[in-house]
């Protein structure tokens, strides 16, 4: 699964919440009150022996539940959109698109925690961790044996969510941080539309 996806995770929150300390609260807070959304984000990559991989810089937008647009500028061109029932990722240089059914694609991932859905917090194992590098740290261990993830961490500064940290079964870990974020901004109501464009080979759950 390409990594923009899995960096999904970042649509979690990356706006301003209401508690002010890193707990479920909190989470639960976000889901209440947030709807829209639209922030800038860097993701860096490490794998299992600590070597850092280059930094990727986008945007993301979110419309709760189940809606994203996530858009990676630099270093290269990708973009994942969900659209409430299927999920795009399209890869620029490739000209291949690779869609799924919102269903199958989200599971117990990052993503799972955008949707939204009213049993999100039972597709998790939830742990506060305290404070580390000036943030309070939530984990979120996926309950289901097949995630692609073994561990999800959000890193809150306040009342703020500022990082999330990544663990693959592979041993890496992605980390993002975000910018400055709008909460419940408005949005184009083309801005989770994806087509496919012409001769993009186009494969998966169409």
């Amino acid at each position: 699964m390409p990594s923009a996806f899995r960096a999904l995770a970042a649509l979690l929150a990356a706006f301003p919440l209401v508690a002010a300390a890193a707990s479920l609260d909190t989470l639960r807070a976000f889901l209440r009150e947030t709807r829209d959304a639209r922030t800038t984000f860097t993701q860096i990559v490490t794998d299992k022996a600590g070597r850092k991989g280059q930094p990727s810089r986008g945007e993301l937008t979110l419309s709760r539940p189940g809606k994203f647009r996530w858009s990676v500028d630099k270093p290269y061109r990708q973009l994942v959109v969900g659209d409430g029932e299927r999920v795009w990722i399209y890869d620029e240089d490739l000209n291949q698109v690779v869609v799924r059914r919102m269903g199958s694609a989200l599971g117990s991932t990052p993503a799972a925690l955008l949707a939204g859905h009213a049993d999100v917090e039972k597709a998790f194992k939830w742990r506060e961790l305290g404070t580390a590098d000036g943030l309070d740290w939530l984990e979120a261990v996926p309950s289901a044996a097949d995630a692609a993830f073994t561990q999800i961490r959000l890193g809150f500064d306040g009342r703020n969510l500022a990082a999330l940290a990544l663990t693959d079964t592979f041993g890496q870990t992605t980390r993002i941080d975000f910018g400055p974020m709008q909460r419940n901004p408005a949005l184009a109501l083309d801005t989770f539309r994806f087509v496919p464009p012409k001769g993009a080979d186009v494969i998966g759950d169409k």
